[in-house]
Formats: structure tokens, sequence, C-alpha cells
């Protein structure tokens, strides 16, 4: 009689390609993310210091302001839209194809805004044919990091899931970085220069970098947990009905675990440097010097993004993403007292580390929290709806509802510190409702916050809804 031990059930990370495939996948979501996130970063920048003097009407600054961010926030608008089309897509067909799409629908709108007329040439159109670019880039934006986000999580191994996962946010911090490099290096030219044709020069350039994007994204392979998926024939046929039947406890509280990391996120990038660079403050800086806050802040997230993820991986998921929700609590109206001040010192550091700490210390958890909190049959929809839906409520509220707070009271610093507390306040209650779930199968159909009999995830709102049933 064979005493030999029965051997394990071969799973989908059994394949003798799966390392290759982990360093495919690695590198498909962190430089599409990069480049990606270079002509979004850049955006973002353009919005607060170009845009507003180039597509609104020249005689009305505080107004051309507010109506730059209103267009920023209209992408937002757009990206949910995008989440749930290509979420339900990535859902049915898988998440390959899904990446594909959205890194050229995102790639070509960014490219386009390069051509755009100005207010001067063609007026108020110029302003309608930057919204409609916008549309677009939202659109695509609409599932693209969450589709980077699911891809990595479902390929890396379970117990370095949060490092793994963390890795394609690395991809955004570098080309924020590089979008904020960039920007600093235009603002040296000639102002005249600068705003005739120098803008242009990043967006034109990014058609380029898509290019290359697109090149590793098309040699990536299907994820394993999709691939078990429909090796059963268990894939969802309607996964948008199956998210508002089953799964809207995630994507509630997935949206406020967002609510401080995205909203964060573009009050330091943007609403911050036009506080500071433009007419709310008595001594302002100067918009290249405080840009550097952006770039440092995204320098040091390069490390502080994976470094998190790795600590969720060792110490849990809540624990680190709420660690970064009290940070940003404790930080904000100190962060805005000093950006009040006008020096371009104390600024640089408020932004910094607003980005590379406050807001780096949700993300990296954050990166396999929301793939972890769903079921297999609707995660990428899931994810999609959490992040957009956030977005739009978070990041795309911030740039025109806090110029429009900072013109109302007149550039008073204390309305942003208590907007920024206010979202680090839903986000630190909301890792209260949400089970730990590290090292979670995501094999499995049944949604975390929808504890099963078999499953020992606990949590309030599991519990709740456990009861209720």
């Amino acid at each position: 009689m064979s005493t030999a031990a029965p051997t394990a059930p071969k799973t989908p990370y059994d394949d003798p390609e799966y390392a290759a495939n982990l360093r495919r996948a690695t590198l498909a979501s962190s430089v599409g993310s990069a480049l990606e996130y270079f002509d979004f970063a850049l955006y973002g920048l353009m919005t607060a210091l170009v845009f507003n003097r180039l597509f609104f009407d020249p005689a009305d600054p505080a107004m051309g302001v507010i109506g730059a961010f209103a267009v920023y926030g209209v992408g937002f608008v757009a990206r949910p839209f995008g989440g749930f089309f290509f979420g339900t897509i990535g859902d049915r067909l898988g998440r390959k194809w899904v990446l594909v799409v959205t890194i050229l629908l995102m790639g070509g709108a960014s490219t386009a805004i390069g051509l755009l007329p100005t207010y001067e040439v063609v007026g108020v159109w110029a302003a309608a044919l930057l919204v409609v670019m916008r549309l677009l880039q939202g659109f695509g934006a609409g599932a693209e990091q969450a589709g980077a986000t699911v891809l990595m999580a479902e390929y890396a191994p379970v117990r370095q899931r949060g490092f793994f996962a963390a890795l394609p946010f690395i991809g955004i911090q570098a080309g924020t970085l590089l979008a904020a490099l960039v920007f600093s290096g235009l603002s040296l030219m000639p102002e005249d220069a600068f705003l005739a044709w120098g803008w242009r020069v990043p967006f034109l350039a990014s058609f380029l970098l898509i290019l290359i994007a697109l090149f590793i994204r098309m040699r990536l392979r299907e994820t394993p947990t999709f691939v078990e998926l429909e090796k059963h024939e268990q894939v969802a046929a309607h996964p948008f009905r199956d998210i508002f039947t089953t799964g809207m406890p995630g994507v509630i509280t997935g949206i406020g675990l967002r609510m401080a990391e995205n909203g964060g996120s573009y009050i330091f990038q943007n609403v911050a440097l036009a506080f500071v660079a433009g007419t709310f403050i008595a001594n302002p800086v100067d918009r290249g010097i405080a840009t550097w806050g952006v770039t440092i802040g995204s320098l040091i997230g390069i490390f502080s993004v994976p470094l998190t993820g790795w600590l969720s991986d060792r110490f849990g998921r809540r624990p680190v993403y709420r660690f970064g929700a009290v940070f940003m609590l404790l930080f904000a109206f100190p962060a805005w007292w000093m950006l009040s001040l006008g020096d371009p010192v104390l600024t640089v550091a408020v932004i910094a580390i607003g980005i590379g700490v406050a807001v780096a210390s949700m993300l990296g958890p954050q990166c396999a929290l929301l793939p972890e909190m769903f079921g297999n049959r609707h995660r990428y929809l899931g994810v999609a709806m959490a992040r957009e839906i956030s977005a739009v409520l978070a990041g795309g509220l911030a740039g025109v509802l806090g110029t429009w707070l900072l013109t109302l009271t007149g550039g008073n610093w204390v309305v942003m510190g208590l907007y920024l507390a206010t979202l680090a306040a839903i986000t630190t209650a909301s890792t209260f409702l949400i089970p730990e779930t590290r090292s979670r199968d995501l094999l499995r159909i049944q949604d975390a916050v929808r504890v099963s009999t078999d499953e020992k995830d606990t949590g309030l709102v599991s519990v709740v809804i456990a009861d209720a049933r």
C-alpha cells in the first residue's frame, strides 16, 4: 500500500508559465497605467493654470477658473457610464480586451486635446470641444484603473496580493510624476510661447506613449480566475443585474472608502495649486514651484504605495487603510492653514505629504481590498462602480466645489480644511463597515460583505446583512 501523501488539487497558479504571465501582467498594468495617467494628470495640471486662460473668456479670470474645473469635473460624470459599460463587458468577455480598448479611447482623446482651437479662435466652441474630449477621456478612464486593479489582484500570489496589486498604482504615481516634470519644464518657457504652443506638445507626444502601452497589453493573457469561470461555465450572463441584486453593499462601502483617497488626491493636485498660484492669497506662489509639490509627492508615492500594499499583507487591509484616512483627517486643517501662508517651501511640503503619505497610504491597500470585496462573477463591474461613482462624488466635485467655496468665502482656507476633513471622516467610518479581506479566495462567487455560512469574514456591514437575511 502506498504511503505517499495525496497531492493537492491543481489551481490556476500551478501553471508553469505563471511567473512569466505575472511579470507580463505587472508590466502591462503598470506601464499602461503610467502612460494613461500621464495624460490624465497633465490635464489636471493644465486645468488649474492653462485651460482657464485659453478656453474661456479672459475678461473674467475667476469664472475662467471655475469654468475650467467644471469641464474637468464633466469628465468624471462620464466615468461611471464607462465603468458600467466596460465593467459589464469585462465580466462577460474577460479583462484583457477591455484594457486594450480603454487605453485607445483615453489616449485618442488626450492626443486630440493638443489639436483643439482656443477661445480666441472659435469663442465658446473651444470650451464645448474640450468638454467632448473630456467626456471621451472619462468614458475610457471609467474602466481603466478598475481593470488594472482586478487584473493584478487576480494574477497575484494570495499571500502577496496586497503588494502585487499595488504595483500598477506605481504607474499612476510615475505617470503623475512624469506629467509634473514635463509641466515644470514647460513652465520655464517664455509665457507667450508656452500659452501659444508649448502646452500642446505633451498631449500630442502622448500618441507615441499610448502605442507602447497598446503593444504591451496586446501580449497579455487572460487572468486565471476568469479562465476558471469560463472552464466551469459560470461566467455571469447579466453582471449588471447581479451587481444591483447582490453587490450593492460592496459598492456602497467601496464608495465610502474612496472618498478621502480620490477626493484628497485631486484636492492636493489641482485645487491646492489653483489656491496658492491664483488670486486667493495675498502672496501667490510661483506655479512652477508649487508644481514641485506634486512631483515630490508622486515620487514618494512610488515607494509608499507598494509599501502600504505590502504592509496590508502582513497586518490586514483595514488597519493600514484606516491609518491613511485618520492621517488625512488630522492633516486637513494644518495643511490648508500652511497653504494660506503663501510660503513656497511649506506649499511644496504640504502637497507632497498630502499626495505621497495621506493619499498613498489608502491607495496601497485599496488595490487588493476592492477586488477582494466582490465575487468572481461581477468583480470587474463592482470595482468599476465603486471607483467611478466615488470619482464623481469625490474627485469630480473637488475642483469645481473647492474653487467655488474659495471664491464664495474670499479665499478662506478654513472651508477647504473642513471639506477635506469631511471626506476623511467618511472614509474613516467606512473602514469600520467592511470585513477583513486579506487572503480571500478570489474564486469565490459570494461578495465579502455578504458572508456565506462557510466564510469567517466579520464586519458590521456583513453581520447586519447576514442577520437581516
